[in-house]
């Protein structure tokens, strides 16, 4: 390799609009794949580590660790070992130089926003991303208590190469708070009919625990709708579930109470944020929020159990291809109830992750996926 690579300061969700290393993993002169964790990168949101997208040596550190810097920067140069310190030097004045012209970041400015859709009077917020397919788009479902930001680290890697649709369940993030029952044919039909609002005749659906019980139902519901399932650290494979954690997320009211509750859906605690808590905390307030949340709660998971187990349908769902990703540290729904699945379904446990995989193993997660949908 001769040529000389750029690594930017990426961005992670759609508030991002700075970052800083807050620490370099691999260091100058280190001889890096695509895949390798580099650094960790620190936003108000989140911490984690990012992976490198180009294989060679890593020449240089061009970002200093804890130096705030506007998405799209440059943080680090890639390059044979056989090139010149000099050209390196070079390049790097040239991209800060058209950086610094640019005014800011092309990554940034070229950010899709959520729009609203109108399914039977009751708003639906989504996502949209990447470039319309000839093959099925990929549609991302939240768990309890999220929202379409829970994808911050998945959405843009799959946009790369599909149409990516993340959407806010009924309760929540921008979505209307009406939610009728609550359960899961209620929650599955409301997806269903966004899907027929948006001409979408099937497609490969991810959901992460309630939002993977929601695809699971639907799939069972309506087969021709799905090309694939990718269920995240699933509801709906027992009754097992961490009541306190969802107790815990509809009653508390300060970031002090709710900060341990957010800390059980990780293994790596320091991820739990002030401004996550703040966020959740802000969305609780909104008008009818809260009621749609307990609403859920109860439906799905009252007296600290899961209510509606489909494990038994599975053989139903023979040709569809399905695989389960589960972090073995998982607090709220325990890992083991991925044993004893059909043969045919693909099952990936993932160390060093607890209820939310695809934050703390992002790599492998978005391999995962994009292995299904491909």
């Amino acid at each position: 390799m001769t040529a000389i690579h750029a690594i930017t300061m990426p961005k992670f969700g759609l508030a991002m609009t700075e970052g800083k290393v807050a620490a370099w993993i691999k260091a100058e002169g280190t001889p890096i794949k695509v895949g390798d964790e580099i650094a960790d990168i620190e936003t108000t949101k989140i911490t984690n580590a990012y992976e490198s997208p180009i294989e060679g040596t890593l020449r240089r550190h061009v970002a200093a660790e804890q130096e705030d810097l506007p998405v799209g920067a440059l943080i680090a140069v890639v390059a044979d070992g056989a090139v010149p310190d000099g050209e390196i030097d070079a390049f790097i004045a040239r991209f800060q130089e058209d950086f610094a012209q640019s005014g800011a970041s092309v990554e940034g400015a070229a950010s899709p926003v959520p729009a609203l859709a109108d399914i039977g009077g009751r708003n639906i917020r989504y996502l949209e991303s990447g470039a319309e397919q000839a093959g099925p788009p990929i549609v991302l479902i939240h768990g309890f208590s999220g929202d379409l930001n829970n994808w911050m680290f998945t959405q843009p890697v799959l946009a790369e190469r599909h149409r990516v649709l993340a959407l806010d369940l009924p309760g929540h993030g921008g979505s209307a708070k009406q939610v009728g029952t609550g359960d899961l044919a209620s929650l599955s039909e409301a997806v269903a009919a966004f899907l027929r609002a948006q001409g979408i005749d099937k497609a490969h659906l991810v959901g992460h625990s309630l939002g993977a019980a929601v695809a699971l139902r639907l799939a069972l519901d309506a087969p021709a709708r799905v090309a694939s399932l990718t269920l995240i650290c699933p509801a709906g494979l027992g009754a097992e579930i961490n009541g306190e954690f969802t107790t815990g997320m509809v009653d508390a009211s300060r970031r002090k109470q709710l900060e341990p509750i957010l800390g059980m859906l990780f293994a790596d605690k320091s991820l739990v944020s002030r401004d996550m808590a703040e966020d959740l905390l802000r969305f609780k307030r909104l008008d009818g929020a809260q009621a749609a949340l307990a609403a859920i709660a109860e439906a799905n998971f009252g007296g600290g159990r899961q209510h509606e187990i489909l494990r038994g349908r599975l053989p139903e769902l023979r040709n569809i291809p399905i695989q389960v990703i589960w972090g073995i540290e998982d607090e709220i729904i325990p890992a083991r109830q991925a044993e004893g699945l059909p043969p045919e379904i693909g099952v990936h446990l993932l160390s060093k992750a607890g209820h939310m995989p695809h934050m703390e193993q992002i790599g492998e997660v978005n391999r995962l996926i994009l292995a299904q949908a491909d």
